[in-house]
């Protein structure tokens, strides 16, 4: 909601005092959450605390100049986002400003404090083809007429969730801004394409549902071994430099959702200018258009103001809800949700709140837990059935998983990803840690996969599990008496464990055909593997030297299996390869 959109204000205060974010204001007349501009600049801001007639706001923009006897201006409104067409192949920062066009208006890309716009064009015009009659009964949330948004997605505009409904008396189709009227009721309700919703207000539903389907990413380790559930949450825990946003970068690009939401909160400047430029560039696996058709980003570096970084998480998960409510399937990537904490941290000691563990807010796992369950499979109002993914890395200090942020994460998703700086110092990535990591949709996802890839996939998973967990405690024998000194059906365990890691769990993310894995290639990759265990096993019971076996021409070709585009002919031939060269030694 920008500036020039906001009802006249009422009640104005006075600053009384200034530190950092938070300003303090004098005979204000508001309420919690409610936006109000502070000092000469008019500096957007939020209500975070009312005490007597003192009102304390945070401000999302940098306070420095700023002086007490300067006014405060209330709008009555809380935080909201603008709705509607033009929010994907949109870049805002985390009050949901588009930075395209606040840099048009500055004409460089330095923003001086107090500039605003609407979220969304309010002048552009859209081709509106009615889904509804004249005549036709229409309640909260239905859905009034289609808008081509971008060329992957189509813009249901709906009936708004605070609306009374009724009947439609007039219904045109057309080109139309979003402010235009494109539906009329018999209530005397003019139906817009434009809404807006406060972003710490969850958007209703009729039902959440417990997910069925994956979120398949077409990376081997989650898919394969820790999937999340389309709906589901996973935290993606890990220290600098072990591949937290390549992680999430992968999972924007591929995930098969309908739209991404890609929230960079709090991260390095670098590192956003990045997705912002590699993002517009890159073509959707899907279809072949450009991926930025189906997402939104939110880009708030750790250089700008702390209190708008507080907010940017709200703001994705409430555009995210939007296109929920449309029947749409939609990823929210959270990068990262520490910087978040820390940003409540900082807002909290500046209110002189008691402080809880490690100097966050007593109030972090409510925080926390109240931004995850927005995510999950939902009936929508409108009959409609979506769904919102919510995946947030965690940064902990130093790789501490023991460290609040992580600790309360934990406790509210139900997909761990662990990231390990050991693993990724060995050049092996994704560096997920596959001891540490584990998913709770497991059981519910299965019969998903058993349908869509092969009856038996559960059984595949818990082999290599198995196999993997035996080799983490055979590693701790070796380091103490070599290798060699184990028995040779265990150096065999320990042959197989490596080609699940170095084929299997590895996955080069920069090569154009590893980069992507389906379902069915990680299937018939652990397949293989399981091929050569059986074979091997076979030939050592029927007293063939273990040197041998390990040294058969064939096995290496597994770890060109992620490489191959015709997959499936090359492993049938590599299975039956594997198979004649071991029967060949006994």
């Amino acid at each position: 909601m920008s500036k020039a959109d906001q009802p006249e204000t009422t009640g104005d205060g006075v600053i009384q005092s200034v530190s950092g974010p938070v300003v303090s204001a004098r005979d204000l007349d508001a309420r919690m959450n409610d936006v109000v501009y502070v000092g000469d600049e008019g500096l957007m801001g939020e209500v975070i605390e009312i005490e007597g007639n003192i009102t304390t706001v945070q401000v999302y923009e940098e306070t420095s100049g700023v002086a007490p006897g300067e006014p405060v201006e209330n709008t009555g409104e809380p935080l909201s986002v603008d709705l509607g067409p033009g929010v994907l192949d949109a870049i805002y920062d985390g009050v949901q400003r588009p930075l395209d066009v606040l840099e048009g208006k500055m004409g460089s890309p330095y923003l001086d404090r107090g500039v605003d716009a609407p979220g969304i064009d309010l002048e552009e015009q859209w081709e509106f083809e009615p889904a509804v009659e004249a005549g036709d009964t229409v309640e909260p949330g239905d859905i009034v007429g289609v808008v081509e948004e971008t060329v992957t997605i189509d813009h249901k505009v709906m009936v708004p969730p605070d609306s009374e409904g009724g009947e439609v008396v007039a219904v045109d189709s057309g080109s139309f801004t979003v402010t235009e009227t494109v539906a009329e009721l018999d209530t005397g309700e003019e139906i817009t394409m434009h809404q807006e919703w406060p972003v710490r207000e969850a958007r209703p539903t009729v039902e959440k549902r417990t997910p069925r389907k994956p979120l398949v990413s077409g990376q081997r380790i989650l898919d394969g071994l820790f999937p999340i559930a389309k709906g589901g949450t996973a935290a993606i825990p890990g220290p600098f430099g072990s591949g937290k946003t390549v992680t999430q970068h992968q999972l924007a690009k591929y995930a098969d959702a309908d739209i991404i939401v890609y929230v960079g909160c709090g991260e390095r400047g670098n590192e956003m200018t990045e997705v912002i430029e590699d993002f517009p560039e890159l073509e959707d696996p899907a279809n072949g258009n450009p991926l930025m058709a189906r997402t939104s980003l939110i880009a708030n570096t750790s250089n700008m103001p702390v209190a708008a970084r507080e907010s940017c998480i709200y703001t994705g998960i409430t555009i995210a809800e939007y296109y929920r409510d449309m029947g749409y399937d939609v990823a929210l990537m959270a990068d990262s949700t520490s910087r978040w904490a820390e940003a409540m941290r900082e807002i909290s000691s500046r209110l002189e709140e008691m402080p809880g563990e490690e100097g966050y807010p007593a109030y972090l796992a409510a925080r926390l837990a109240q931004f995850y369950e927005r995510a999950g499979y939902f009936e929508n109002i409108n009959g409609t059935e979506g769904s919102v993914s919510a995946i947030g890395a965690v940064s902990p200090p130093g790789g501490d998983f023991s460290e609040p942020v992580t600790q309360n994460t934990l406790r509210i998703v139900k997909t761990f990803w662990a990231l390990d700086a050991d693993l990724a110092e060995r050049r092996h990535f994704p560096s997920i840690n596959w001891n540490e990591s584990y998913s709770l949709y497991k059981d519910q996802l299965d019969p998903w996969f058993q349908e869509n890839v092969e009856e038996d996939w559960p059984e595949k998973r818990q082999w290599a599990v198995d196999v993997l967990d035996e080799e983490t405690e055979l590693q701790e024998i070796v380091q103490l008496v070599g290798k060699d000194a184990l028995p040779d059906d265990q150096q065999l365990t320990l042959e197989v464990a490596r080609y699940l890691r170095e084929a299997y769990l590895q996955q080069n993310a920069f090569h154009p055909v590893d980069t992507y894995c389906p379902p069915e290639k990680t299937y018939l990759m652990l397949t293989t593997i399981e091929t050569l265990n059986d074979e091997a096993f076979d030939a050592l019971d029927a007293g063939v030297p273990i040197e041998e076996i390990v040294d058969i021409d064939a096995a290496p070709q597994i770890n060109r299996i992620g490489v191959q585009e015709e997959y499936e002919e090359f492993v049938a031939e590599l299975k039956s390869d594997i198979a004649e060269e071991l029967r060949s030694l006994y």
